[in-house]
């Protein structure tokens, strides 16, 4: 039990930059607190005492907001980020690392019995509003996207958006281009966070091909050198110069202090 604990607090400052000390995440974050609710409830569940289940999952609700159905299955550092308005259905079932953001709903689509709501394997991330309705599976370490409604089956490593969802990033064509990306950006000194093929934004897109093109220009340079090399030539490249990282941060508006007066 005390392992279990020990897991849930370091998800927490794993995946929230805002926790600063145990103490805090013990007692500030309603996330927590219904996953432990709800490991309490299911275990009553299990052992037919659907009542007193129910009962402990209505009183978790009442305190943070978080609605997992007793019955629902769920996997070790599972992280609930802010949280309020999450709804779990019964049948649902979750893997180990997923984390979920306020609004999201793991939902049914039919009144029928049997498995009704759908499966997160592990590593997945599911974005702010997103609903996920129906029996069917989302692969480890697939994204789905804010305010995103899916309802078909999400591969392993892929990125979900919109109404209906759609695949936007498939791992077959994104993985390897975005290593690629991630690579060049690292050895240029530029901070590639943001700047991936899964976020449909044409500044990300334009920014990614800009990086193609010095990886391919980088690649030809590497090449001319090496050959000038086997000529007998004792030219030796620079390293590129880092590029300062202030650069890349928006100033902030002058107040009128800082203007002075007119």
């Amino acid at each position: 039990m005390f392992e279990r604990l020990r897991e849930d607090i370091q998800s927490v400052f794993h995946r929230d930059p805002a926790a600063r000390n145990m103490f805090e995440v013990l007692t500030c974050y309603p996330g927590m607190h219904a996953i432990w609710l709800h490991r309490v409830g299911h275990a009553l569940w299990v052992r037919d005492c659907k009542w007193l289940a129910r009962l402990v999952s209505n009183f978790g609700r009442w305190m943070t907001g978080i609605e997992i159905h007793p019955g629902a299955t769920i996997g070790r550092r599972f992280f609930i980020d802010h949280g309020m308005g999450i709804v779990i259905g019964e049948t649902a079932e979750i893997g180990d690392d997923v984390t979920l953001y306020q609004g999201v709903t793991l939902g049914g689509t039919s009144w029928n019995k049997g498995k009704r709501h759908p499966t997160l394997e592990d590593g997945v991330v599911v974005g702010a509003g997103a609903k996920v309705l129906g029996p069917f599976t989302v692969g480890a370490g697939a994204k789905i996207g804010s305010n995103a409604v899916v309802t078909k089956a999400v591969p392993a490593g892929a990125t979900a958006v919109g109404i209906p969802g759609r695949i936007i990033v498939r791992p077959e064509e994104g993985s390897e281009v975005e290593a690629r990306r991630k690579a060049m950006a690292e050895k240029i000194g530029f901070d590639a966070y943001g700047v991936s093929g899964d976020m449909p934004d044409p500044v990300a897109r334009a920014i990614g091909q800009m990086l193609d093109h010095l990886q391919a220009v980088d690649e030809r340079l590497e090449g001319m050198c090496g050959a000038l090399t086997k000529l007998g030539s004792d030219y030796s490249g620079k390293a590129l110069p880092a590029l300062p990282e202030e650069d890349f941060v928006e100033p902030a508006a002058a107040t009128p202090s800082d203007i002075g007066p007119h």
